[in-house]
Order: structure tokens, then sequence, then C-alpha cells
């Protein structure tokens, strides 16, 4: 089939493209839901991971496929269990820009990285329905530590570009890459019960290079931002300047 994935530029959305590829389909197009210029880096979102949006326009050389954005509008109106259609929530912002990938690109399934987050899934699903396409999530349910091993296997190279858990300390582990950090965040799954794939929000990643990359991307000078200090509610993050170079 013809798809048309979603991307954050973390690991996860960007794993799920090359199972999609494993499994015959052909991706064809890509797709990102950014925040407004003169909010912070990171939304408050229960849907999209906006930290490292500035890089997400990378992909689209690096992979040599075109990139569709969409500003986020809405914000979680419709925060139960079930969605049904609801006018000013996020999720109608993910139904729009679908919407003209379809129409530009005549997909027939869209690759989606939850692993864990009925949230998403169910909207993902609520949206791929409306528009009649399939949706393509091959790390639902997985077991993270198998899975976290598999994307390290894989060739895919991802930097820490957030932290928020206890255990976590930017100094020392924002911009290391998830081959760097496996270790220890299975330690810190066994001392507190950290999720090793970072499904409880303790960390997000950037992708710089996968097997669908025709260029890596390259990471020029990194700054980190500290958003809280505290070591039981610690939220920093990586301000990265990058660029592309053929390999």
């Amino acid at each position: 089939m013809r798809v048309a994935a979603l991307i954050s530029g973390g690991k996860d959305s960007c794993y799920n493209m090359l199972q999609c590829v494993s499994a015959g389909h052909s991706i064809v197009a890509l797709a990102n839901l950014m925040p407004h210029t003169h909010v912070p880096d990171e939304l408050d979102s229960y849907m999209y991971q906006t930290v490292g949006h500035q890089a997400v326009d990378l992909y689209a050389e690096a992979m040599d496929v075109p990139l569709y954005r969409r500003t986020i509008e809405g914000s979680s109106l419709h925060t139960g269990r079930e969605y049904s259609q609801t006018e000013g929530d996020e999720v109608e912002d993910l139904y729009q820009l679908l919407k003209l990938v379809k129409e530009k690109e005549h997909v027939e399934a869209v690759s989606v990285g939850a692993i864990l987050s009925d949230y998403q899934r169910v909207r993902v699903e609520n949206v791929c329905a409306r528009l009649q396409l399939q949706p393509l999530a091959y790390l639902w349910r997985r077991d993270q530590a198998e899975l976290l091993r598999e994307i390290i296997s894989s060739g895919l190279q991802a930097l820490l570009i957030k932290v928020a858990a206890y255990g976590l300390d930017p100094e020392r582990h924002l911009g290391k890459s998830l081959a760097e950090m496996e270790a220890y965040l299975h330690e810190l799954s066994e001392k507190y019960g950290v999720h090793i794939c970072g499904e409880g929000g303790e960390y997000e990643t950037f992708t710089v290079d996968c097997p669908l990359f025709k260029k890596k991307i390259v990471i020029d000078s990194m700054e980190t931002v500290i958003h809280s200090a505290d070591a039981f509610d610690t939220y920093s993050s990586l301000h990265t300047e990058s660029e592309i170079f053929a390999r």
C-alpha cells in the first residue's frame, strides 16, 4: 500500500516506517503536526510530540519524499476513553492534515508509531476510519525491552532530546544515543518502573539516521534548556541546530 508516515522526529515513528517497508508497503509521504512559532518548543499536548520539531524538515530531504506539515490549532477538548469528531480539538488538525495528504498523494494507509497509549490509538483510528485509511501500528503493545533492542540493532540512531524522569540527568543524558542509554534505562526500569521506551513521557528522542535515510542528519550544536530542576519533577530538553549531509 501507499503509506503516509506520521512522524515526530522520534524513534518510534521512524522505526514503524521501517516495519512498514519490511511488510512490503511504500512510504510515499511524511506528515507532521507542529506548534505555532510563538508557543514553547514543546506543546502541552496529549497527542503529539513537538520537542525537536524545528529539525523535522530534514526528514524529507534525508528520505527524498514529500513532507506535509500543519500547525496545531486545536487543544485537548475531548479527553474521554472514546473519541468523536469535536470542533476545536487537536485531533481535528490531524484529520485535516491526513485529508490533504490523501488527496495529494493517493495514500491508502498511515504509519503510526504508537506503542502503549490507548488515547493516541483511539484518536488515530477515528481519523483513519473517517478518511478510509488503514492505520499501520507495528509497535503496538510490543515488549518494550525487546523493542528497544530491536530498534538499536536495526541501525536506527536516535538521541535523547528531552528527559523528564527521576534518575535521568540532563547534564549526563541529553544528547546520548539509545545505544549508550540502553543498559541504564533497564536499570531505571528495575529501580523506579521507568518505561524503557519512554512511554510514560520519561524521555523523547530525535532520529539522526536510519536505513531509510539516503542522507544523514548531523547535529552541529546543542543547548540544554532546564524547565524544572526539581529532582522529583525534572524536565529538561535539548535545543539543537542540525543540517544534512550525503553519505
